[in-house]
């Protein structure tokens, strides 16, 4: 830190609160951070010299056969082993129902074996219905966003460079429908990784895995243009290469997730709210912070020109966010709006009084950026071993204090209302995965997931209303044993206030959409593409170092990427001092 910076002694003056941060109108309009689990995976393969190699690739004229690549470590390898095949387009479909897929892989541990890479041919390509074993660390399958594959595949065949527009339009060459770890079918569970430095931070096994299928995307278009072209044929140039992300398809799938983890979604928000809060108290700016700030808003406003998305919605809100953009700048050239003590929390406040959750959000982003050496280290707090476990010694005056407090949101819904408890959470009979159905219309209510914690703690606040504050919490349990999960989690809540949605996830109006831009965000997605209220498409890695530029200087300079230029986010955290 420069020793010309001051910080205030107190940063959680600064701290935004639970209330403010946790409803889901924000959450929905959330964006990736410094923090977000890509940049922390970038920046370790980075600092740990990583080694990357494609060691095998068999496959025909047309791209179809086996390939795998491997990523050292300072302690092991890990290898991606990938499978291709040619697929009929009636069969062709990003939705969990399909049973085929251009390409599937598995993140082995360790150096396969040929006997290993016999046993995936036999399974891999039929994901659920294969048989996996603790040696497989993830399952994923992909498919060609088509378009653009064919088109770069037949422009590099002709020595020319791909549509950019299109692949603007679009930015990735394939995209993942489904990246599964952490024991699911027959998987390594977590606790096999759990101790590793490298996994310790959240979905780090996953976002290599995706890391590594991009490599194997890009490496697969050049290949099948070299095939088509002969010497005609080029690669892409780094620019472009660089650009090109990984697409994704993510549903309701991911979407519980938030909600049965409490202390891991606390600590994820807290770190991002901490960051930002040791942001806002600086009195006096690092010297150059404030000169990225200003730059980086022109690039930002050329990256959300290229967010174009079908969806009325959001199509809006980014119309909004560039007018919003242009406004802010202006604002900026005064000089003295921002060349004053606490410049960043003047900013913040200003965006906050003045312009929408999407602007506010991107530019809590953007102020923490170039602060890396302040904020970091937090990265190191995201992970969590934590399993909330019911409190019997709390006595029951604290447990209705909390409920009191921290679920004001929730005391005051009024349930008898058929809006307030129109929608309900169930796993189908036939994939296992999460659903959202609607009262009256879909069946399962009968199998609803223990997710209506609004509605939980308002039907456990209206019976702690007539207990007396000297009956202990063991026997109001046993008295009424379908709170006992509930006080679980309010007694969670007490301790980890930013753990909770304050937001009724049953009603009429909820938009599960907002649950997984939220989470996505904080793996470091962009681009939110939503293809309904319950699914999106995102772009992952955009702008993100190929594995041959991890050791430049710019290489953590990614964020918020611009097609037909060299990644040039203006950075001071490093040594390429780029500009826009």
């Amino acid at each position: 830190m420069s020793s010309e910076t001051v910080l205030i002694e107190n940063e959680s003056d600064f701290m935004r609160s639970p209330e403010t941060v946790m409803r889901l109108d924000r959450m929905g309009s959330s964006f990736p951070t410094r923090l977000s689990f890509m940049r922390t995976l970038i920046r370790r393969m980075s600092r740990e010299n990583w080694k990357f190699e494609r060691t095998r690739r068999e496959v025909d004229k047309d791209g179809y056969g086996l390939s795998v690549y491997s990523v050292t470590t300072p302690n092991r390898t890990y290898s991606l082993v990938g499978f291709t095949q040619e697929i009929p387009a009636d069969m062709r479909t990003d939705r969990v129902i399909a049973e085929v897929w251009d390409a599937t892989f598995n993140l082995f541990d360790g150096v396969p074996t040929q006997e290993d890479i016999d046993y995936l041919a036999q399974n891999t390509p039929k994901q659920e219905g294969g048989r996996y074993r603790p040696s497989e660390l993830a399952l994923a399958r992909a498919n060609k966003s088509l378009r653009v594959f064919k088109n770069a595949v037949d422009s590099l065949s002709k020595g020319q460079q791909p549509d950019l527009d299109l692949l603007t339009s679009v930015g990735y060459l394939m995209r993942t429908s489904a990246v599964y770890g952490s024991g699911k079918f027959g998987c390594a569970d977590r606790a096999k990784i759990a101790d590793r430095e490298e996994c310790k931070a959240p979905f780090q096994i996953e976002l290599l895995t995706v890391y590594l299928i991009r490599w194997f995307t890009i490496d697969s278009v050049e290949e099948l243009a070299k095939e088509k072209g002969g010497k005609k044929a080029v690669k892409f140039d780094q620019t472009t290469r660089q650009f090109i992300g990984v697409g994704n398809a993510t549903g309701l799938g991911m979407a519980p997730f938030l909600l049965k983890h409490p202390a891991l979604i606390h600590n994820w928000v807290v770190a991002k709210e901490t960051a930002l809060a040791r942001v806002r108290s600086i009195e006096t700016p690092i010297v150059g912070t404030l000169e990225v700030f200003l730059k980086s808003l022109l690039q930002v406003s050329q990256h959300v020109d290229e967010w174009n998305v079908a969806d009325e919605v959001q199509s809006a809100r980014i119309s909004r966010l560039t007018d919003e953009i242009q406004a802010l700048r202006m604002w900026c050239e005064n000089e003295s709006n921002i060349y004053r003590p606490y410049p960043w929390n003047g900013i913040y406040q200003y965006v906050e009084d003045n312009f929408s959750l999407e602007c506010q959000e991107m530019i809590v982003s953007l102020i923490i950026e170039p602060h890396g050496t302040l904020v970091d280290d937090l990265a190191d707090t995201m992970s969590s071993t934590v399993i909330p476990k019911f409190q019997a010694d709390m006595t029951l005056s604290h447990l209705k204090e909390v409920v009191a407090d921290a679920y004001k949101w929730a005391t005051t819904i009024d349930f008898s209302l058929e809006e307030s408890q129109h929608h309900f959470w169930y796993y189908s009979e036939d994939k296992l995965e999460p659903r959202f159905g609607s009262k009256g219309v879909d069946d399962g209510v009968d199998q609803e997931m223990p997710l209506a914690i609004g509605r939980d703690v308002h039907d456990l606040n209206e019976v702690l209303q007539g207990i007396d504050d000297d009956m202990s919490i063991g026997e109001f349990a046993m008295m009424h044993p379908q709170f006992r999960h509930i006080i679980r989690r309010v007694q969670n809540t007490f301790e980890r206030p930013y753990s909770e949605v304050q937001d009724n996830l049953l009603s009429e109006s909820m938009r599960p959409l907002d649950l997984l831009r939220f989470k996505l965000a904080f793996f470091g997605a962009s681009k939110f593409d939503p293809k309904s209220d319950l699914w999106t498409r995102i772009s992952m890695y955009q702008g993100a170092p190929m594995p041959d530029q991890l050791s430049e200087p710019n290489h953590d300079c990614w964020s918020f990427p611009i097609a037909g230029k060299p990644q040039s986010y203006p950075c001071i955290n490093c040594t390429c001092r780029k500009t826009v």
